[in-house]
C-alpha cells in the first residue's frame, strides 16, 4: 500500500513513523536501523559533551544508512548553549532538525538558508501555531500519555491531534500513547500524516544503550507504572515510578524548589538507571504505551509488524 503523505515527501522517507530524540539514548545504532527500516531516525545532540561528539555520530550514522536521519535539539530552561552544536549539524549537512523544549526561534535563525528541514515538537495549539509562523516544516504534538516532557494542559493525544490539526496548514506528527500499527491508524484518522515514538523504540535491539532493566521493565510493567514528575518546576514529564520518583514527588508535595530537586532529576540520576540499572539511585522516562510493550524486537521487526496491522485495519475500511 502507498503510505505517501506530506511528512514523507518532505523528509523523504518510506513510512511516516520518527523515532523521538530521547536523551542519552538516541545514537546511531537507533538513529540507522529506524531509517533503514523506512522511518526517520535521529541523534540526540545535547546529551553528548561536545560538538565533536556529534560529528562523530552524525557521520557514524552515514556509515549505517544511506537515507535520511535527524537530530534532535533538546532546549529546556536548564539546558547548555547549542550553537557550536547545531553548527556541527549544518556543517555535516543533516537532513533534518528537530527541537524540543524551549524557544526555537535561535536554531531557526541559525538554520536559514542552508535547506535543512524542520521538526517542532509541541505540547499544545498556540505552541503549534507559533512553530508554524517560524517556519517549521511540520509539527510534532505530543499528548499527555507521552514519556518525558509533556506540556502543562494534560491534554490527551486524542483530543490535541485534532485541535492542532485544524489550527495549523503545516503537517502534524502525532506522539503520546503510540506503539504499533493501530496507533499509526489511529493517528492517520485523527489528521496526522505521521507518527513519532519514543518509548516503544527504547524496548528494541538496537538502542543498545538502553540497559536491560529498562528494557524489561517496560515490558513487564503496566500504563499505570508511570508517574508525572516535575510539574511545579513548569516542565511536567512522564517517568516510570519507583522510589526515586517518590522522593522527587515527596518534595514537590511540600513546594520544594528547583534547588532541592536539581540533583534527583538531573541528566546523571537519569543516567543511572538508564545506563547502569540503578534503579534505586535513579529514573527513566516513560510513556504510558509502555501498557502495549510485551517485547524487545529489532527495529526492523517493529516496522514489519506495525505497518501489516496497519494495512490490515486499512483493508478492514475498505470493506
Amino acid at each position: 500500500m502507498n503510505w505517501g503523505t506530506r511528512v514523507t515527501e518532505i523528509l523523504n522517507i518510506q513510512y511516516p513513523i520518527i523515532q523521538g530524540g530521547l536523551a542519552y539514548l538516541a545514537y546511531s545504532n537507533l538513529a540507522a536501523a529506524v531509517s533503514n527500516a523506512g522511518g526517520l531516525g535521529q541523534i540526540t545532540a545535547m546529551s553528548l559533551a561536545h560538538p565533536d561528539e556529534l560529528r562523530e555520530e552524525i557521520r557514524k550514522v552515514k556509515q549505517l544508512t544511506n537515507r535520511p536521519f535527524g537530530v534532535n535539539f533538546a532546549i529546556g530552561q536548564h539546558g547548555r548553549p547549542f550553537s557550536d552544536f547545531l553548527q556541527a549539524a549544518i556543517d555535516e549537512k543533516v537532513p533534518v532538525v528537530s527541537m524540543t523544549g524551549g524557544n526555537p526561534a535561535p536554531i531557526f535563525e541559525q538554520l536559514k538558508g542552508t535547506g535543512i528541514k524542520t521538526l517542532v515538537l509541541v505540547a499544545a495549539r498556540r505552541q503549534a501555531v507559533k512553530a508554524e509562523e517560524l517556519g517549521a516544516d511540520a509539527v510534532m504534538v505530543v499528548g499527555q500519555e507521552g514519556g518525558g516532557h509533556l506540556g502543562r494542559d494534560d491534554i490527551g493525544t486524542m483530543v490535541l491531534i485534532p485541535q492542532v490539526v485544524d489550527a495549523v496548514s503545516i503537517p502534524v506528527i502525532a506522539s503520546g500513547g503510540i506503539g504499533d500499527g493501530r496507533g499509526l491508524m489511529a493517528a492517520l484518522s485523527l489528521g496526522a500524516e505521521g507518527i513519532e515514538m519514543g518509548t516503544r523504540f527504547i524496548a528494541t535491539k538496537e538502542c543498545v544503550h538502553a540497559n536491560e532493566l529498562y528494557k524489561r521493565s517496560l515490558v513487564e510493567g503496566t500504563e499505570t507504572d508511570t508517574v508525572v514528575i516535575k510539574r511545579t518546576l513548569g516542565s511536567p514529564a512522564r517517568a516510570l515510578a519507583n522510589s526515586w520518583t517518590e522522593k522527587i514527588l515527596e518534595i514537590e508535595k511540600n513546594n520544594g524548589d528547583y534547588e532541592q530537586l536539581k540533583d534527583l532529576i538531573s541528566g546523571m540520576a537519569n543516567k543511572r538507571y538508564i545506563y547502569d540499572g540503578s534503579a534505586s539511585e535513579g529514573f527513566a522516562w516513560a510513556g504510558q504505551v509502555m501498557g502495549l510493550i510485551k517485547d524487545v524486537p529489532t527495529v526492523a521487526e517493529l516496522f514489519e509488524r506495525m505497518i501489516k496491522d496497519a494495512e490490515h485495519i486499512r483493508a478492514k475500511w475498505g470493506k
